[in-house]
């Protein structure tokens, strides 16, 4: 990664299970991350949602799935588990978590989304989903919706091939798009694109590829924030696009930050080569480029641009808070719904 970042330089790290081992450490190497930026410090993110998609564990308070909180449902409750959910990840130095989760569960036969999601219903996933940023947010923590235009509706996982979602516009702007409507005007960070394919709007590139798409969260939305692609390593991507190429169409279709999370790093080499020769042929625009970098910058400059705590305080600090009785006390409370 250090050579990476003397190379290219770096928008940011993603921490997964094979990465932490304890507290202490996972503080370590955020601090020893962050530094990897340029212009701006590093990103220091992970997934850590609750239930099935969470890479902090034990010693960390493990957090049921976000669905006992639709099963409440409480905006009370959620505010509570995120502002605990902050507190332990700044205590390790992490600065933006890829939660929360925006899509409906609307179909019991996904096979990716399930518990993950807040809710089937719209409002109830678009009031716990504000409430779940906002207190992340205020806690110093950016917080990413995900996955647009909505991946609930499916039966394929995009970890493993390229869903559909085929539904009318119509349909999409009533009940997909709500709780990422309502994210937007809570001021979410960040949006994650999803890897599937939406006819209504485009029938041949997915939608972290697809400008027409990537337009609608901007244009009809209104989101101003950044947007992040889903991993590009997954194989509803990587079976079609290679990665190096698939950097270069999400950027042009309006993505501003990408995930390559294999750990492959003669991977993400040739995808940041990609991405210089693209700029450099004018196969992507630099106007194109140069409004990504600002986005992130914003939004960078709004929650790394305090100094950061001594290392010896963080490390004091860490002690008291990570799986403290408080969020242990939190966590049974969404357990009741399970």
């Amino acid at each position: 990664m250090r050579a990476l970042a003397r190379e290219f330089d770096l928008g940011g790290v993603v921490l997964f299970a094979r990465n932490v081992e304890s507290p202490e450490q996972v503080l370590e190497l955020a601090f020893t991350s962050e530094v990897l930026g340029g212009e701006w410090p590093a990103w220091v993110s992970v997934d850590q949602e609750g239930g099935r998609v969470a890479r902090l564990r034990a010693p960390f308070t493990v957090w049921p799935p976000m669905a006992t909180l639709g099963r409440a449902p409480s905006v009370e409750l959620a505010t509570r588990f995120a502002q605990a959910l902050a507190r332990e990840l700044r205590a390790v130095g992490i600065s933006l978590d890829f939660a929360p989760v925006l899509d409906l569960n609307t179909n019991p036969a996904n096979p990716v989304i399930g518990d993950r999601s807040l809710s089937a219903d719209v409002d109830t996933a678009s009031a716990l989903g504000t409430a779940i940023i906002t207190a992340l947010q205020a806690a110093g923590v950016a917080a990413c919706g995900k996955h647009f235009p909505g991946h609930g509706d499916t039966t394929v996982d995009s970890h493993l091939d390229l869903p559909v979602v085929d539904h009318s516009p119509d349909r999409l702007r009533a009940v997909e798009f709500a709780p990422f409507r309502a994210a937007i005007a809570a001021g979410v960070a960040l949006v994650m694109t999803a890897h599937v394919v939406v006819p209504a709007h485009d029938d041949t590139r997915p939608a972290t590829l697809s400008p027409r798409v990537l337009r609608l969260l901007r244009d009809d939305l209104g989101f101003r924030g950044v947007v992040v692609s889903d991993d590009l390593d997954m194989q509803a991507i990587a079976k079609s696009w290679p990665v190096p190429d698939a950097a270069v169409a999400a950027v042009g279709a309006g993505c501003d930050a990408l995930l390559v999370c294999s750990g492959n790093v003669e991977m993400q080499a040739l995808t940041l080569e990609a991405l210089v020769k693209a700029v450099e042929s004018g196969a992507l625009p630099l106007a194109r480029v140069d409004d990504a970098l600002a986005r992130s910058a914003r939004v960078k400059a709004r929650f790394l641009g305090a100094a950061a705590a001594p290392m010896r305080q963080r490390l004091r600090a860490w002690r008291d808070v990570v799986g403290c009785e408080e969020h242990q006390l939190v966590a049974a409370e969404m357990a009741v719904f399970a």
